[in-house]
């Protein structure tokens, strides 16, 4: 497993890239990572992003 950063802003960072570059969807990212999806989820809520699947990105 990847270590994801623990700072909500570099997450949001590192998270988004991948979506853009790498994976189709954030299960597809949670799954190749083996992190949790909710726990990302709520990492990402705490600065006001909330995952759009239309865009495959946090916004």
């Amino acid at each position: 497993m990847d270590t994801l950063p623990k700072d909500p802003v570099m997450l949001l960072s590192v998270v988004n890239t991948n979506l853009r570059d790498f994976y189709g969807s954030l299960d597809d990212f949670c799954r190749a990572k083996d992190v949790d999806k909710s726990e990302i989820e709520e990492k990402l809520e705490k600065i006001n992003y909330s995952y759009d699947a239309t865009s495959n990105q946090f916004v």
